[in-house]
């Protein structure tokens, strides 16, 4: 199942507090308490999100996170990888790429493809799309379009473009 690690989802949720909340730093406890985020694990990934640059902390009686670039500019992909590394659909994708079924395989086109897709679409969705109420039917209608070019990697189909 590909699905997203809690880490990587718990620094979407709090980047996307703070894109929603600009004007204010938020502490690692703030948001932690207000999303029910364990709060050691959430204070490890904001760490780690202000040292790829994402974040600033701000020290003092106000203290806390603050995105350090504008959200329009800071795409889900580059925060998952900050906090996960390469996204990986499969072994033959990585940078050894190399399984006993290489020689013989009949889906590694189609799963680069998928792969690609996916990669495309996650850096297609910055913080900011998803911080507006009507970032969800955007990110609707360019799943629907994805999943479209999905149906056409049978062999035989050329991929739209």
């Amino acid at each position: 199942m590909l699905k997203l690690t809690k880490k990587a989802d718990y620094g979407l949720i709090a980047m996307k507090h703070l894109a929603v909340n600009r004007s204010a730093s938020a502490s690692a406890k703030e948001i932690a308490d207000t999303y029910g985020i364990p709060l050691p694990l959430l204070s490890k990934i904001l760490q780690k999100l202000a040292k790829g640059g994402f974040l600033r902390s701000e020290h003092g009686a106000n203290g806390g996170y603050k995105l350090a670039r504008d959200a329009r500019e800071i795409t889900a992909l580059e925060v998952i990888r900050s906090i996960d590394g390469p996204i990986v659909l499969t072994a033959c994708f990585t940078e050894h790429g190399f399984c006993s079924h290489t020689e013989k395989c009949n889906v590694r086109e189609p799963l680069r493809k998928v792969h690609e897709g996916i990669l495309k679409l996650l850096s297609s969705i910055s913080i900011s799309d998803m911080s507006h109420e009507g970032a969800a039917c955007a990110v609707d209608e360019e799943l629907a379009k994805s999943s479209a070019r999905l149906y056409e990697l049978g062999p035989g189909h050329p991929p739209a473009n």
